[in-house]
């Protein structure tokens, strides 16, 4: 990574807490969904496997260097010491009294408070049976991912990627929707009026709007089709050049 690249290590995003994972891989393809969406502080409770994790590293791919800056720690309580507020993700109930929140909903609050300076962590659990109890009593709220009640159970690392997605979902500008236009721009409205007349001339000479009292009706439907779809210039110099050749070769018949 370059020194401009660097700087991410520095931004306030959540600290993303692994408490207990147990393989390695797991914990390098946690790191790789981090980097993706912006969230580069890891820290790392207790790995199984001890630390560093040789495959770790093979599975974060580019992201090694969130691995690299990791902190790690014997225990939860000393992991999230110095964190304002703490969230537990768990897929199942836990009869703990806590505010239970949708990923998005819990990011939305962690983009609030990081922007306000507060240091905001997320645990995740172990692969074999997620967080204890005993972690969970010690976050402020619950996260839990809207799943399949049948097969609720998330790898580490596509847990990971929920949140952070959700988090730089909150912090960025990219429009929901775009049009790849490809060279070409969306058509005006003189020339879909004119792609209008062209359509109601051409099937007039066929005889398409019969009867004469349903005409006034069917073109009238014509014109909203083509109000409604996204039609781009290039599209209508194409629907015209097929009602031309149409034409010619009605003619030759």
């Amino acid at each position: 990574m370059t020194p401009q690249d660097d700087a991410i290590f520095e931004q306030n995003t959540p600290l993303m807490v692994l408490v207990r994972p147990q393989m390695g891989r797991n914990i390098g393809a946690a790191a790789r969904a981090m980097l993706n969406f912006g969230c580069a502080r890891m820290r790392v409770v207790a790995p199984r496997d001890g630390w560093p994790n040789p495959d770790a590293v093979a599975l974060a791919s580019g992201a090694s260097p969130v691995l690299d800056r990791a902190g790690l720690f014997d225990d939860l309580p000393s992991a999230v010491a110095d964190c304002d507020y703490v969230y537990a993700t768990t897929a199942r109930g836990r009869g703990i009294t806590k505010p239970v929140l949708t990923p998005e909903r819990a990011m939305a609050e962690a983009r609030a408070m990081t922007a306000a300076g507060k240091r905001v962590a997320v645990l995740f659990g172990a692969e074999r049976s997620g967080l204890e109890n005993e972690d969970v009593a010690r976050a402020n709220a619950i996260i839990t991912v809207p799943v399949n009640p049948a097969f609720y159970s998330l790898n580490l690392a596509q847990c990971v990627l929920l949140v952070a997605y959700e988090f730089l979902r909150q912090t960025t500008d990219t429009p929901p929707e775009v049009h790849a236009m490809a060279g070409t721009e969306f058509a005006t409205g003189l020339e879909r009026e004119k792609l209008g007349d062209h359509v109601e001339t051409q099937l007039g000479q066929t005889g398409f709007f019969f009867p004469s009292a349903k005409a006034a009706s069917m073109k009238l439907t014509l014109r909203n089709m083509w109000g409604r779809l996204p039609l781009t210039r290039a599209d209508v110099q194409t629907l015209h050049g097929i009602l031309r050749h149409m034409a010619r070769t009605r003619d030759t018949d």
